[in-house]
């Protein structure tokens, strides 16, 4: 079998037809002229990764940021003034996400809060009867990840994750390239994450600062006394709040494993790694190798967090099949490589956040099809809670394939496939 050398172009036409061809070659734009409603207005809440998805929606003509919310006042007043030198117009603002749902002007929320509160927001909101684009990983554990589809089903609202790569042209063009067998069949892919974080060190009891509402952003997870190491960031890596790198990096990779192997959920997983670089208080693995047996293929996801291994060349995904490999870069191109290693093609992109939002309004405004819908992104993220049980319970996972539930599970990984919340805070469906 031989690698194809079609013309990037004729190969497109061939793959996609020329609707999907001229899609994949510009943004989407937004449509749907004449429906309702005519125009979009969202709410972002969460102002730390939000103020991307503030500078996204400004771009787009069909969209007005009603309002923002946040429980940091530094983070508010950032974005009320950016908003109002964009278009003069202060946005309302909210502490307290909550009040922003009784509102009927508004149609969308955009929730940019941490990973402990994507699904319980998500679910709020769609009982609200809001729309809603939820970042990654979009649930801090697996029955979470289950109760927010349900919610987006129950209440019939168009519901996003924010993998923006399902909507880099460059990238599902690499992908449809693996489909269309350009490679072969395909027997294994593999990612990698490569950083150098600090340590955290050990944090300190401290007054809560006047600019933060503690109590709200712990919202639904059972109190702690606030340390000094804790927000914004560093809750990624204590349980309690956070999923580690798996949840926060992995979920980028391993969609895209998923999307293009064509796989749902694996039958087996591993995890094997630990914290070696820092005495601190990161309970997560800085180190380790998870896999991924989907029966007649299988995947791997390389971290080393602390460590980039800067003599070393890795890409985002490779794709491995029998008549050579394709190789995803960590921006928005790719390579495709013979089965000597020799380099046959090269693609450059540009990655963008703004064709992912582009895609979310227009699934408002015109019933066009989601690129990353929670359902879909949902099933990525269980590829990290698994691989966050194995590492924890140190054992490998048994996975029923056809469902994604644990199979044959001892009690400590049924555990964790849930959590407790605070008193009054369990999410509903």
């Amino acid at each position: 079998m031989h690698i194809s050398r079609q013309p990037r172009r004729q190969f497109l036409r061939d793959a996609f037809g020329v609707g999907a061809m001229l899609a994949l070659s510009s943004p989407p734009s937004v449509l749907g002229a004449g429906q309702a409603p005519d125009r979009v207005r969202v709410a972002v809440i969460g102002l730390g990764r939000g103020m991307d998805h503030v500078q996204s929606y400004l771009q787009i003509p069909a969209v007005e940021i009603a309002a923002v919310s946040d429980v940091d006042e530094r983070r508010m007043a950032a974005a009320v003034q950016r908003i109002e030198s964009k278009n003069g117009r202060k946005p309302r603002t909210e502490r307290d996400f909550r009040r922003l749902l009784a509102d009927p002007t508004i149609h969308a929320v955009s929730i940019a809060m941490p990973n402990f509160w994507h699904a319980p927001a998500t679910i709020l909101a769609c009982s609200a009867g809001k729309h809603v684009y939820v970042e990654k990983p979009g649930s801090h554990n697996a029955h979470e990840a289950q109760l927010m589809v349900a919610a987006a089903r129950k209440y019939g609202r168009r519901v996003q994750m924010g993998n923006q790569r399902r909507s880099v042209p460059e990238i599902a063009e690499a992908i449809a390239r693996v489909h269309a067998g350009e490679i072969g069949p395909v027997r294994f892919a593999r990612c990698w994450y490569d950083s150098a974080r600090p340590g955290i060190g050990r944090g300190r009891p401290a007054p809560i600062p006047a600019w933060l509402d503690y109590g709200l952003w712990q919202g639904p997870v059972p109190e702690k006394p606030y340390v000094d190491n804790l927000v914004h960031y560093n809750w990624h890596w204590r349980w309690h709040w956070g999923g580690g790198e798996l949840a926060n990096n992995g979920i980028h990779s391993l969609d895209l494993v998923r999307w293009g192997l064509k796989v749902e959920y694996p039958k087996q997983v591993t995890f094997n790694g630990g914290r070696y670089y820092f005495d601190d208080d990161q309970e997560t693995p800085d180190t380790g190798v998870a896999t991924f047996d989907f029966g007649h293929c299988g995947a791997s996801w390389d971290n080393s967090s602390c460590s980039e291994r800067k003599e070393e060349s890795h890409a985002f995904v490779t794709f491995y099949g029998d008549a050579g490999s394709l190789a995803i870069n960590w921006g928005a191109g790719y390579k495709v490589f013979d089965p000597h290693g020799k380099e046959i093609r090269a693609v450059n992109g540009r990655f963008s956040d703004l064709p992912h939002f582009t895609n979310f309004i227009e699934s408002i405004q015109s019933d066009a099809r989601l690129n990353s819908e929670i359902g879909e992104g949902q099933k990525s993220t269980m590829l990290c809670h698994l691989g966050n049980i194995a590492y924890r319970t140190g054992r490998s996972v048994r996975v029923n394939p056809a469902t994604g539930e644990l199979d044959h599970a001892g009690t400590e990984a049924k555990h964790l496939w849930r959590r407790s919340y605070r008193p009054g805070w369990e999410p509903k469906v």
